[in-house]
């Protein structure tokens, strides 16, 4: 018994079976069409029949190749076509061929061969008509050509459709590595900031103070041991279908007093308070809050010469400020580097702002706005 899962696999066709099934569906009609010159009263020829059948076997045979020849094949089916018509004494259904053939052309992004390839088919019928051909007068041209318009037109739609899934599937695409870069880099970013902090403060009191740089040297341990589990969560994200999910919370706020812990052990006397009534928050306003924090504490490790940090967290009604400000008198940090472009792009994803530059009272301060609803996604 064929599952469920199965069929599913099998449909749509796929590879050669999207080739060999429209052009086996075709010759099975055909056929049916042109079983009249096998049976029955003769009105032609052996030969004639044979011939006609050979017309019939080449122009749904190449319909095999037609999506990797498309004009060729669409010209060979109509020069059978037309050989068809112009010899056998029995009208079949093979002009089908044709339109699977046309079809394909436009379905191809090739809308101007297919033009001409219908005009060209057009003005053959048009010509066979003023000979005195009295299957196809007037009105039967006119319908014809209308046909083969709407033909053109539907895989001329088929092939935009495809043109604009293609491009949206390549900007998610974009948009989804753009967003696992920037994870990576707070991960990164801020667990060897911290590391190199801690390492030079290790090194320089390895002689003078063996139990301070014991205690950064145990620090380092935690830095890194905290940083591989991230990099882990954050690269599950592309792990494969059978291996095991992380297990460990996503970064938010309930976490964010690890962050202050991690920049205590470096060195900075860090005071982090929170204002307002906290209320649930949806995972992404939870992550981008998290993630600012870090970020903010990295560069303060990394540029500031700074000795105090303070954290703040306040909740107001659908939304979340965060401010992260230090005392530091490092180099010049109102260029926008790539941390706090990263963080700003965060703010600007769910709505929010982000502002950083110099402190009222020297130092330099990060502060973001994030609007939320409670405990569901934010729309802008």
């Amino acid at each position: 018994m064929v599952s469920h899962g199965s069929l599913a696999r099998l449909w749509p066709p796929r590879g050669r079976w999207a080739d060999a099934m429209p052009a086996g569906g075709v010759f099975v009609l055909a056929a049916a069409g042109g079983m009249r010159s096998l049976i029955g009263e003769r009105q032609e020829p052996w030969p004639v029949t044979v011939f006609g059948w050979a017309m019939i076997a080449a122009a749904c045979g190449a319909l095999w190749f037609r999506r990797r020849h498309p004009v060729a094949v669409a010209l060979g089916v109509l020069a059978a076509t037309a050989a068809y018509y112009l010899t056998s004494a029995y009208d079949g259904p093979l002009l089908v061929a044709f339109v699977v053939a046309l079809y394909t052309v436009a379905a191809r992004g090739r809308p101007w061969a297919a033009v001409a390839l219908a005009a060209l088919s057009v003005l053959a019928v048009g010509a066979g008509t003023l000979e005195g051909n009295e299957d196809v007068n007037g009105v039967g041209l006119f319908m014809l050509a209308g046909w083969l318009v709407a033909v053109i037109a539907l895989g001329r739609a088929r092939h935009t459709r495809l043109a604009y899934v293609h491009e949206v599937e390549q900007r998610a695409a974009g948009e989804e590595r753009l967003r696992i870069a920037r994870e990576l880099h707070d991960v990164i970013g801020h667990h060897i900031s911290l590391i190199s902090v801690q390492s030079s403060a290790a090194l320089h009191r390895i002689r003078k103070d063996p139990g301070q740089a014991e205690t950064a040297l145990a620090a380092i341990k935690k830095s890194s041991r905290e940083a591989l589990r991230e990099l882990r969560t954050t690269l599950g994200l592309l792990r494969q279908v059978d291996e095991e999910a992380p297990t460990a919370p996503p970064p938010g706020l309930a976490r964010i007093g690890e962050l202050v812990e991690s920049a205590r052990s470096a060195g900075f006397e860090v005071r982090a308070h929170t204002t307002g009534e906290p209320v649930p928050l949806p995972t992404e306003v939870e992550l981008a809050a998290y993630r600012i924090v870090q970020e903010a504490l990295t560069n303060v490790a990394r540029h500031s010469r700074a000795t105090a940090v303070t954290v703040h967290l306040g909740h107001a009604p659908r939304e979340v400020r965060i401010e992260v400000a230090d005392n530091g008198r490092g180099p010049d940090r109102t260029t926008p580097g790539s941390g706090i472009s990263g963080m700003r792009e965060r703010a600007r994803a769910l709505g929010g702002e982000l502002t950083a530059g110099p402190g009222p009272d020297g130092g330099f301060a990060v502060r973001a706005r994030l609007p939320h609803r409670d405990g569901a996604s934010w729309q802008a």
